[in-house]
């Protein structure tokens, strides 16, 4: 059942309180402790934000750390929000030397817009201190190179993402086509666009899953086992 919007402001204001810790954890870190951070990627209609809540869940279990979904509705609150604005900010410059050190760097032709060019900044700063689940927003590009960093991405069958629309929207099916047939579009255009890259490529990826296959528990187990295996920090994970 898709959640009302009153369930998905709580739940925005939920993770800024989570965000809000994150932002303690910058501001006075008590360890220089690489953290691991994961962007989900997926076509249009695919489950990323349940699979994301389920990640969460998992990640949390195995490490007893508190982790947070970094989604478009949270950064789009984030950029409206000056008090959050100006404490992420006042980090940014700390992060282009920290992504130095890491070999990485924000694409220099993330310049075509400046909102989507601010997003970027919040993204990487996120990921760079970790214990983050990044959905969409082009992560997996603007992330990539970062030792931290994981990436994945979801895709399924036209039919399948059309019949996951109206079950978890609860919406007619030529709703479910259009949303489906227009959101593809517009995100494939939006990240050409903003990062000059096709997000579809596998190149940017760990691994790939089939959501029309597996179910968000399957995934989200999958994806930990790797994450687990492949992050340096072996003693991050204590379960």
């Amino acid at each position: 059942m898709a959640k009302p919007p009153s369930s998905l402001l709580t739940s925005v204001e939920h993770r800024l309180s989570a965000w809000a810790e994150l932002q303690y954890r910058i501001d006075n870190p008590p360890e220089r402790r690489l953290r691991p951070t994961i962007t989900i990627s997926r076509s249009f209609g695919c489950e990323g934000f349940p699979l994301a809540e389920r990640l969460k869940a998992l990640a949390e279990e195995a490490s007893g750390e508190p982790w947070n979904i970094c989604d478009r509705s949270l950064i789009e609150t984030v950029a409206r929000e000056e008090g959050i604005s100006l404490r992420i900010l006042k980090n940014l410059g700390e992060t282009s030397r920290a992504l130095e050190a890491l070999g990485a760097s924000v694409p220099a032709h993330v310049t075509h817009d400046k909102a989507f060019e601010k997003m970027a900044k919040y993204i990487v700063q996120i990921a760079l201190v970790g214990n983050a689940i990044v959905v969409g927003r082009g992560g997996a590009i603007l992330c990539r190179g970062m030792s931290n960093c994981f990436h994945f991405r979801l895709e399924a069958s036209l039919e399948w993402r059309v019949q996951s629309m109206m079950r978890r929207h609860e919406i007619p099916r030529k709703e479910a086509e259009h949303r489906v047939e227009t959101g593809s579009k517009q995100r494939e255009k939006f990240i050409g666009y903003s990062l000059g890259a096709n997000v579809a490529e596998l190149r940017h990826y760990d691994a790939v899953f089939n959501n029309e296959q597996h179910g968000v528990d399957d995934i989200a187990a999958a994806i930990l086992a790797y994450v687990k295996s492949a992050f340096p920090d072996r003693t991050y994970f204590k379960r």
